[in-house]
């Protein structure tokens, strides 16, 4: 059964009612459906997948800018993870494949909508694409991801105005910084940041600066399977 939304957060719950790109194994998109029904289990376990995306912002000394998700979210709260993870909405200026220009066009307002950080310090060209990741997290038992997701790299001194119903505390770190914090038992971290820190954040973190050489545009990695 579906669980009571009443129990959670007035604006996290309205927000669930927004309409995902839904897709198959290889991203073609096959219909929409809403970020509550994406993100039950009992859907995931049928094998429900849709569109996402994950942003790593870094600053001019190539530092890292991490969120730490408030407690009002409704999946992985209170957890550490990357500059802004989300999803292209089932619109049309963010459907759009070509250039990866809607996942960019939602990543762009997301950034705005946690972080407060103004379009024209992120201009949607500025957005480096990296790749696809596809991967299942579970987050409560009740609650969790599936997704095919398009990894952005993006350099740029940005100004915060942090959404607290978003987003707990940010933290900009090194990369030893963040190889500290994943040490800590403490600190909780998001699955999917896991995932890609264990596999290729660091080694893309190196060349943050040319990034552009390590674009693939067809693979798509199948991780934590």
């Amino acid at each position: 059964m579906a669980p009571d939304l009443k129990e959670y957060d007035e604006e996290q719950v309205r927000l669930m009612g927004e309409m995902c790109i839904l897709v198959d194994e290889n991203d073609k998109n096959i219909g929409a459906d809403s970020k509550k029904t994406c993100h039950l289990m009992e859907n995931i376990d049928k094998g429900l997948l849709h569109r996402a995306f994950s942003v790593f912002l870094f600053d001019s000394e190539n530092r890292l800018l991490l969120q730490q998700r408030a407690s009002e979210k409704i999946t992985f709260p209170d957890m550490w993870t990357n500059t802004c993870c989300s999803h292209p909405l089932n619109k049309e200026s963010e459907i759009i494949e070509e250039k990866q220009l809607g996942a960019r066009t939602a990543a762009q307002r997301k950034l705005e909508h946690e972080l407060g950080i103004k379009p024209e310090q992120v201009p949607l060209d500025d957005f480096k694409y990296l790749t696809r990741i596809h991967y299942v997290a579970p987050s409560d038992g009740v609650w969790g991801e599936h997704e095919i997701d398009y990894i952005f790299f993006i350099k740029a001194n940005v100004t915060l105005d942090v959404s607290p119903n978003e987003v707990r505390d940010v933290k900009w770190v090194t990369p030893d910084e963040l190889r500290a914090m994943f040490a800590d038992p403490n600190v909780p971290m998001t699955p999917w940041f896991k995932l890609i820190c264990n596999t290729f954040l660091f080694k893309w973190w190196e060349k943050v600066d040319t990034i552009e050489t390590e674009r693939d545009e067809k693979t798509i990695h199948r991780l934590g399977f």
